[in-house]
């Protein structure tokens, strides 16, 4: 199975009076998303599933993929990795998925995929880190297949 965590773009500063699921990307934002989407639309296969969370940064990422999109309240800020892996059915699922989400909770996702401990990893804005699990002698493991910040493309 494949495991992309793509944290959302820039987004706008939290302010006092707003909800921080209403902080909407800013314009440098959705430019970010628009040229990750982009590639990342190049590498997906068409079948690939795409969960995202309900805030509207997430939301708007999603959206420059052109992709149907399922939103998944356990993708939400205060999210966790459990929550995150079984939105995904990590390791079981046919298809690939591609989670749109937020730190910590990607990055911690990302740290104990790869290590087995729930380290606090960080993902740029923009940025993903692509996860493939593989079977070996009945044994899971977990690949880093990809990883690219927004910044290089």
């Amino acid at each position: 199975m494949d495991l992309i965590l793509w944290r959302h773009a820039e987004a706008f500063e939290l302010r006092e009076l707003c909800d921080d699921l209403d902080r909407a990307l800013t314009p440098k934002g959705e430019r970010q998303a628009q040229r990750m989407a982009d590639w990342l639309n190049r590498q997906l296969p068409a079948g690939t599933r795409v969960l995202a969370s309900p805030a509207r940064r997430a939301q708007q990422t999603a959206a420059a993929l052109d992709r149907r999109v399922k939103t998944v309240p356990a993708l939400a800020p205060d999210g966790t990795v459990d929550g995150l892996l079984a939105a995904a059915r990590w390791p079981d699922a046919r298809e690939p998925v591609l989670v749109i989400g937020h730190q910590p909770t990607l990055g911690l996702a990302a740290g104990y995929l790869m290590t087995g401990l729930a380290q606090p990893w960080t993902l740029r804005k923009g940025a993903f880190i692509w996860l493939r699990a593989r079977d070996r002698e009945g044994v899971t493991q977990v690949v880093l297949h990809a990883s690219l910040g927004v910044d290089l493309l």
